[in-house]
C-alpha cells in the first residue's frame, strides 16, 4: 500500500515504515517552539498525507514525550481520516506545556499509526449479557 505523503518543511526528517521494528512511526516537530507552563499550542509536524479510502491514522505521544518535554496531548488521541488531504492539510499535535519548554526542529515529539476503519455493526438490546461478572470497573487486580 502506498501513501502520499507531502512535507510542509525541511527541516524534518522524511518518514520511514520500518518493517518488523514497529507498527509506530514517529511524527516531529516542524519548526522550534517555545511554551512556558500552562500554555497550549498546535504544534505543527510538517506533513500532510493522502491515506486511502477506508483508512485514518491513530496520534498519541511517544513514551518519552511527558519526560523529555513536559508535553501533555489535549485530546488524548488524535484521529487523522482520509478526508483531511488537501494541499494546505498540514497535521499538527495539540500540546499542553506543564513546564516551561523548548521544542526544536525534528524533534519527536508524538508517533502514529494507520489504521482501517472500524467494521460496520448494529446494537441489539438485551435484557442480559449472559456471561459471568468480572467484578466491576478496574476489577482485575491491585498488583
Amino acid at each position: 500500500m502506498e501513501i502520499r505523503i507531502k512535507y510542509f518543511t525541511d527541516k524534518i526528517d522524511k518518514i520511514e515504515y520500518i518493517a518488523g521494528k514497529s507498527d509506530w512511526m514517529d511524527l516531529r516537530c516542524a519548526e522550534d517552539i517555545e511554551l512556558k507552563a500552562g500554555e497550549f499550542r498546535l504544534i505543527p509536524l510538517g506533513v500532510g498525507m493522502k491515506l486511502p479510502e477506508g483508512y485514518e491514522a491513530h496520534v498519541v505521544p511517544r513514551s518519552s514525550t511527558y519526560k523529555n518535554f513536559g508535553l501533555i496531548q489535549t485530546n488524548s488521541m488524535g484521529i487523522v481520516d482520509e478526508s483531511y488531504c488537501g494541499d494546505n492539510d498540514q497535521w499538527f499535535w495539540p500540546a499542553l506545556a506543564t513546564r516551561d519548554v523548548t521544542v526544536h526542529a525534528n524533534d519527536r515529539i508524538c508517533q502514529f499509526r494507520i489504521m482501517e476503519h472500524q467494521p460496520a455493526f448494529s446494537f441489539v438490546e438485551v435484557d442480559r449479557l449472559g456471561d459471568r461478572d468480572r467484578g466491576g470497573f478496574g476489577s482485575t487486580g491491585v498488583r
